[in-house]
């Protein structure tokens, strides 16, 4: 069980156009530690490949997209269809959903295995998510500097998510704002990210 205390502590971060709100304690630590070695055993980790710029790569990453039956999700022009729920993962979701205030449906784990692994600049505004995506993104391990740059152009902003941190992000936040999580030559720990969504039934059909 998730201690109920933890489900507290939300900020909003003041950027203009977005909503978004960052639990810096999310999980006590040692619940988070706990939950990190327990992913990195028990998650089925891959590295798809990937087209980009009409190259195909391996991601520079593990993932793992993990969901309800029939939660697809489509990127970089590739389909992936979601291995089932583990517990940890399970209950996790029912504590997120609790601060998010809604539902989701699946959840896409990113294995950052150190400061060579990354994730390029993008928003999460594919068909299936909606026009105004809710997505919790829980952050276990090494710290890394997360960016919010705006999608007409300026200067990017960044955060550090701390072991055990929630970024909350609604509203017109995928709309108005690109992120990423930029290489870093400093030496890190591995990081485990799970960005949990809701994928809409009517677009997997369409």
């Amino acid at each position: 069980m998730f201690e109920e205390s933890a489900l507290s502590g939300l900020q909003a971060l003041p950027l203009p156009h977005a909503d978004i709100a960052y639990a810096p304690a999310f999980l006590p630590p040692a619940q988070a530690d706990a939950l990190f070695s327990a992913l990195v055993h028990a998650v089925p980790w891959q590295q798809p490949q990937l087209f980009i710029h009409g190259r195909q790569l391996p991601t520079p990453r593990l993932c793992c997209w993990m969901g309800d039956p029939g939660a697809a999700y489509r990127y970089s022009n590739t389909r992936f269809m979601p291995e089932p729920w583990i517990a940890p993962v399970s209950r996790l979701k029912t504590a997120v959903e609790t601060l998010a205030g809604t539902v989701f449906n699946s959840v896409l784990l990113n294995y950052y295995r150190d400061g060579r692994d990354a994730m390029g600049w993008h928003s999460d505004d594919e068909p299936e998510l909606g026009p105004n995506p809710v997505i919790a993104s829980v952050s276990l391990g090494g710290v890394r500097r997360f960016l919010f740059g705006p999608r007409a152009g300026g200067k990017s902003s960044g955060i550090e998510l701390a072991h055990g941190s929630l970024l909350l992000m609604r509203g017109e936040t995928q709309k108005n704002y690109r992120h990423s999580l930029p290489r870093t030559a400093k030496q890190v720990d591995g990081r485990i990210n799970l960005t949990f969504r809701n994928i809409r039934t009517s677009a997997r059909a369409e």
